[in-house]
């Protein structure tokens, strides 16, 4: 039988083994934790990102629509009255 003094000894080598095994897990946790945040932010930096570009491009694509209308409209102007010009030649 153990005593006193090696029961002693015994319960804190092992309570000291369990404190660094707790010690690793709250690392871990904490790793893994950071990992997350770090995710999260870049995931809502995308997100913004997305949201920033699909702006441009309703932008970029209202603009075409109006410079195509506009083109349209400039077309129709130089063109008009040119066939009766034609016909009387």
């Amino acid at each position: 039988m153990l005593s006193r003094k090696a029961a002693a000894v015994k319960a804190a080598r092992t309570a000291r083994k369990w404190a660094q095994t707790a010690a690793r897990e709250a690392d871990r946790l904490l790793k893994e934790a950071q990992k997350r945040a770090k995710s999260e932010q870049r995931q809502r930096r995308i997100k913004a990102a997305l949201r920033r570009t699909g702006k441009v491009l309703k932008a970029a694509g209202r603009a075409a629509i109006v410079a195509g209308i506009a083109a349209g409209i400039a077309s129709a102007r130089g063109n008009y009255g040119t066939r009766g010009k034609k016909g009387k030649r």
